[in-house]
């Protein structure tokens, strides 16, 4: 479509001081419930390591693994390093990836509701046929069905809670799918705890209570309202706005209204949205929507939260006290997130961002100096320089909790138009599932062959993530989600690329 003075631009002016509204009790319900969503995917995180560290479980799929293990210090890096065990982990994750590119269109032609359903029924189909795995080819179906689930769930959820929330706490609200997430992780740690003593069956527990939530965030999708952006932009605006009034526990919502209408009015010219957000008017949230859950993956959070058993193990600690190591890591990240509510709307996204990025490479370095100093091939670690490790592995935790840990989902969730926002939302999965898949695959070999500079590796990465955050990102708290594009207008680089006005951008894409 051409653009010119007939063509609908979307918000055309601010009017972010005068929307009212406060937070209701019946937005803070809708919140939980759909946050479940993050549960699943943290479930699963958390229940991974565990799981390929239960000798019950490695005898039955991975014998080589298994016997690998009984000679645990022949090679401390390398005992676990097998294709076959980190293709147990990562296929979920590539089964995400394609999930979620799928789910966009469904997101935004049928509501984020459906997406969390679809979602919530996929993962139930996964968490069955693992419990019940008899061979391999059976196992791996029901991480790829897992996957098929994250990838909806991961998509919808983020972009429902920023459409709910008010805009003054959108970045608290938000942060529910990472509380719900690292809630999780922690969940998963205990589990893991009880049932590594249940041989040779506890696996099959611990695989199956993912159905929990699942079935949790299936039945949230039906009972949930619909998100007022997504009525209106699929043409009910009375139906919008009546949500709208219940939401915001007030009659005084024409401005914000008025801006969703606005914005609906321009998704609904837009008929390809993947192909529009490589416009260069969006190209700043485009390259946020990449970068963002890269970096939130290059932390190193994930090798930390999979393997962690695993991890531990390789280090010296006996089965119980790796299992144990790794809850006391999910229990602080499950913590550390409550710090990033209480402070993300006064303090901002950037602040949050940097200092945890500050405190995430001192303790990755710390770690790779005990390490390499201390712990070689045929050593274990000493018992007072093993709790050090833990403790600094719970530093770098908590640091990730109040940053890139949520905020690696807020950020990308907040800073896209409409016409692009189910879109966008399924590039931020897209990727962040496949460097998830990506160091899931290599982390087992990377540990093997870079020894303790996997940790250097990680540090290097954040490095960069920080200085990308303190040039690159501007602030986004109190700007509300449809006039984000004034945000871009205004930083010191982004305006050299993006338009004044729409209608600038030569043709837009219909």
């Amino acid at each position: 479509m051409a653009g010119g003075g007939l063509a609908p631009t979307g918000v055309a002016k601010e009017r972010a001081e005068l929307y009212q509204g406060k937070v209701t009790l019946y937005v803070v319900i809708a919140c939980i419930v759909a946050a479940v969503g993050g549960s699943i995917f943290g479930y699963d995180i958390g229940i991974s390591g565990g799981v390929t560290s239960m000798d019950g479980f490695l005898k039955e799929f991975f014998h080589t693994v298994y016997k690998n293990k009984k000679h645990a210090h022949e090679n401390n890096y390398c005992k676990y390093d097998n294709q076959g065990l980190a293709a147990f982990t990562s296929s979920l994750y590539l089964a995400g990836l394609v999930a979620s590119l799928v789910a966009s269109p469904i997101t935004r032609t049928y509501g984020r509701r459906a997406s969390i359903i679809c979602g919530g029924i996929s993962f139930l189909i996964g968490a069955t046929l693992n419990a019940a795995a008899q061979n391999i080819a059976m196992l791996i179906l029901g991480r790829i069905m897992l996957g098929v689930g994250i990838g909806f769930g991961n998509q919808a959820v983020p972009v429902y809670l920023s459409e709910m929330a008010p805009t003054h706490l959108r970045g608290g609200l938000n942060m529910m799918f990472q509380v719900a997430t690292t809630f999780g992780i922690f969940t998963a740690n205990m589990v893991n705890y009880g049932t590594q003593k249940l041989e040779p069956w506890g696996w099959r527990l611990s695989l199956g209570l993912a159905a929990i939530p699942a079935f949790i965030m299936t039945v949230g999708g039906f009972l949930l309202p619909e998100t007022p952006n997504s009525l209106i932009e699929r043409g009910s605006k009375d139906r919008g706005r009546k949500v709208l009034v219940r939401i915001r526990g007030t009659d005084k919502v024409d401005a914000e209204f008025q801006d969703m209408v606005d914005a609906s009015e321009l998704a609904n010219s837009i008929k390809h949205p993947f192909r529009n957000i490589l416009e260069k008017r969006n190209r700043p949230q485009l390259v946020m929507a990449i970068c963002m859950p890269t970096f939130q993956i290059l932390t190193g959070i994930n090798s930390i939260l999979f393997y962690a058993p695993v991890l531990f193990q390789s280090m010296g600690f006996g089965g119980n006290a790796s299992l144990y190591s790794s809850a006391v890591t999910g229990a602080v990240l499950a913590g550390s997130t409550f710090i990033s509510i209480a402070t993300v709307d006064r303090l901002g996204r950037r602040a949050l961002l940097i200092s945890g990025g500050i405190q995430m490479i001192v303790c990755q370095v710390i770690v790779a100096i005990i390490l390499g100093v201390k712990f070689g091939d045929n050593q274990e670690l000493s018992k007072g320089y093993s709790i050090l490790v833990v403790v600094v592995i719970c530093l770098f935790v908590l640091a990730f909790g109040w940053s890139w840990g949520p905020l690696g989902w807020t950020v990308p969730s907040e800073i896209f138009p409409l016409e692009t926002r189910s879109a966008g939302q399924s590039i931020t999965v897209a990727v962040n599932l496949l460097f998830t898949f990506i160091i899931a695959q290599c982390f087992l070999a990377m540990l093997c062959h870079f020894k303790f500079g996997i940790f250097l590796f990680f540090a290097g990465w954040i490095t960069v993530m920080t200085v990308f955050v303190y040039f690159f990102l501007p602030e986004t708290k109190e700007v509300p989600i449809e006039e984000m594009i004034f945000l871009w207008r205004k930083h010191w680089f982004w305006k050299k690329i993006v338009p004044e006005y729409p209608q600038e951008d030569g043709n837009m894409t219909a």
